[in-house]
């Protein structure tokens, strides 16, 4: 599940891109075969961590198994 970082706060994607441009036809982000097709890869935050992403509207993601 994917899901957007913002300072101390985890939202939901579904509040958030639901009326962007690069969401897909469901508003939800680009998200296929573990590539964010909205956006790029950050890294890891940490050893031992999921993935960082940022959108193209600037938001961070992590992708929560």
């Amino acid at each position: 599940m994917l899901v957007i970082l913002q300072k101390e706060q985890i939202l939901s994607t579904d509040s958030v891109c639901q009326n962007c441009l690069w969401a897909n036809q469901q508003g939800s982000p680009r998200w296929q075969g573990g590539k964010l097709g909205c956006g790029h890869c950050l890294g890891t935050s940490e050893q031992r961590q999921p993935q960082l992403y940022e959108c193209q509207m600037g938001f961070r993601l992590v992708n929560i198994v």
